[in-house]
């Protein structure tokens, strides 16, 4: 019984590990970007606010989006926003990127970072959902 109840707990950490490499639930990433909204929009009629109007940034290079005043260090990076690169960055934002403006410390849990970006992808350039 007790190596069951051990295989039963091995198992369950590996489809949470499993999860978070592989988890891509849009309707759960729209509940983590509420932490981003006091200075982000996506969506139709999305503005710059404190940071740059996040419509179509999935994939778009760093520093690019027309209208808003970014830091050098992000203009400069030469990252390109694809996935394992917001995956790195929406960990620890400071670490990927240091002397960026964004002072958001990050998100913990890998699981929230790849349902944020697959909220995040749902949107192009004029905010409508793909």
């Amino acid at each position: 019984m007790k190596s069951r109840t051990v295989s039963a707990i091995a198992v369950a950490a590996l489809f949470v590990a499993a999860r978070g490499a592989f988890a891509q639930d849009p309707a759960a990433g729209a509940r983590v970007f509420d932490k981003c909204r006091p200075c982000h929009q996506i969506g139709e009629g999305a503005q710059n606010l404190v940071g740059p109007d996040l419509n179509d940034v999935v994939g778009r290079p760093a520093g690019s989006f027309p209208g808003f005043r970014y830091s050098d260090a992000n203009k400069n990076s030469g990252l390109v926003w694809d996935p394992p690169t917001l995956q790195v960055y929406l960990k620890n934002p400071q670490a990927q990127l240091p002397r960026t403006q964004m002072a958001f410390p990050g998100l913990a849990s890998d699981v929230d970072i790849a349902d944020v970006i697959a909220y995040l992808a749902q949107f192009g350039a004029d905010g409508a959902k793909r």
